[in-house]
């Protein structure tokens, strides 16, 4: 079936407290999408963001980022006042994420939520014994991490780093009220979380959620089961993910990820892989995984090099792990990120897995050769994409791309002086034969480089962009439709209409 969607980070919904939110904005972002047919909200990972801001670098894979707690839900259950959230200052601008504000003032208001909730409350208790598994280490963890100035674990004493239990029980009883409150902030969160999703889908809107393939060298995840991962006796890897040089980076790209102990993981069916799954299967409807090329090799670098130049090549674990996943999780929604490079070994397990594809219409105008991601040749099984998070937004591209590069996709979009270069990247993207078409939200508005999410390799700048509330009109809604409706991605039928206002 023909659909399409929108891309837009939750972080980028617009919000008078800083950043995107789960409250009023995120439901009127879903009435937005119903009203222009759309069928997914694809966002990016909502996991804690660590180092760089990215989420892509969470101190957990099953946690989700207290940033993105509504604060005005909060003052409605009496957790919060409107007068102690008007008192914060989050940011003055409203089209940028402060995250140097937001780590200074908004665990403190979490903080005073938390205190007011009942420590005995049977959802609250329900909740902590149903995610147990992940969330008993991941409070801690946190605990721990706010004891010694959020520095990694990897400086902490050798007894608390290699998880002496001793020690564990000692930090347990010391820290106990701050354990539990990183265990409520979970709890908050999800439920807040659940609550948006389940009105998304009464809606007929699915959610795309994104799971990055690796864990952050700083995370719970490492310091909890380092036994997954291919690290020394002190918890520290010895060979980090990255991806080798190429005609855009002449060293690569060193990402300092610890890379699994596939081995590890084979003995034991999978079980944490499987795990993980199970709950990107409940908190989202279809999952993107990010960098689905590592599953069949994997490029792994020297722990101790400054760039990735050195890396060398080795076997993921291919159909076994995917095979299991399969036959385990029958029912998961999956999109496979399989853009860059790919040998026919990885073509292999893309068709072997049966999972959807990426095609961007960015990357398909190299007026050198001929590219798999032009329209005419996309199998019926992909998602296409204008671009995606990585990719700066159409309308820069227009000006940033090679000249030659850009009359490519003037004479192959047919892009005359009276066009609308970016709508007709969009129309290429909806009209071709691709099953599902995403197109990011600053397109549709087409926005220039102000409204990129990331550059790949940089700090700083990323992860901060936030769309403003007046630009989602019914206006834009309607010509969005029309659009769907024209190239026969409308779904056969829409959700209900929101009633709380």
């Amino acid at each position: 079936m023909r659909s399409s969607g929108i891309l837009l980070p939750v972080s980028s919904l617009p919000s008078p407290h800083g950043i995107g939110s789960l409250g009023r904005e995120a439901y009127g972002f879903v009435d937005f999408l119903r009203e222009a047919g759309q069928r997914y909200w694809q966002i990016l990972p909502i996991g804690p963001t660590g180092y760089g801001d990215s989420p892509y670098q969470s101190f957990s894979a099953f946690a989700a980022n207290p940033y993105l707690i509504d604060l005005d839900l909060l003052a409605q259950e009496g957790l919060l006042t409107e007068a102690e959230i008007a008192a914060e200052d989050f940011g003055s601008d409203p089209e940028r994420v402060d995250y140097g504000k937001l780590f200074q003032r908004r665990f403190a208001l979490l903080e005073k939520a938390v205190r007011r909730l009942d420590p005995q409350d049977a959802a609250l208790l329900a909740f902590c014994e149903e995610n147990a598994v992940w969330l008993e280490d991941y409070a801690l963890f946190m605990a721990l991490k706010g004891e010694r100035g959020m520095v990694s674990f990897h400086h902490w004493p050798r007894a608390l780093r290699l998880r002496e239990e001793k020690a564990l029980a000692a930090a347990r009883r010391r820290l106990q009220d701050d354990v539990f409150f990183w265990r409520a902030v979970q709890y908050l969160f999800y439920r807040q979380w659940d609550a948006l999703k389940a009105y998304a889908n009464r809606s007929g809107v699915a959610i795309v959620g994104d799971l990055p393939i690796y864990v952050s060298p700083d995370s719970s995840d490492l310091w909890a089961d380092s036994a997954l991962f291919q690290v020394d006796a002190q918890r520290r890897p010895t060979e980090v993910a990255g991806v080798p040089p190429d005609a855009f980076s002449a060293d690569g790209q060193l990402w300092g990820n610890p890379l699994y102990n596939w081995k590890k993981h084979r003995a034991d069916g999978y079980a944490w892989w499987l795990r993980r799954l199970r709950h990107a299967a409940r908190v989202y409807d279809v999952v993107r995984i990010d960098h689905f090329r590592g599953f069949e090799s994997y490029y792994a670098i020297p722990a101790a090099a400054k760039t990735a130049a050195h890396g060398r090549w080795r076997k993921g674990p291919g159909m076994d792990l995917i095979g299991t996943i399969r036959r385990e999780l029958p029912q998961l929604g999956v999109i496979a990120e399989d853009l860059g490079y790919l040998t026919p070994a990885v073509r292999r397990l893309l068709a072997e897995s049966g999972y959807p594809g990426m095609k961007v219409l960015q990357f398909a105008f190299d007026s050198r050769e001929e590219s798999d991601y032009l329209p005419h040749n996309y199998p019926r099984n992909t998602v296409v994409y204008t671009g995606t998070h990585d990719n700066t937004t159409t309308e820069d591209w227009r000006h940033s791309a090679a000249p030659e590069d850009v009359a490519f996709a003037c004479r192959y979009l047919d892009v005359t002086p009276m066009s609308n270069f970016t709508y007709s990247f969009i129309r290429a993207a909806l009209g071709s034969v691709a099953d599902t078409c995403i197109i990011p939200l600053q397109d549709y508005l087409c926005l220039g480089a102000q409204a990129r999410i990331n550059t790949p390799s940089t700090l700083g700048e990323n992860w901060v962009w936030r769309v403003r509330g007046e630009a989602l009109t019914p206006q834009l809604a309607a010509g969005i439709r029309e659009l769907t409706r024209m190239y026969g991605r409308l779904p056969s039928r829409g959700g209900r209409k929101r009633k709380d206002g």
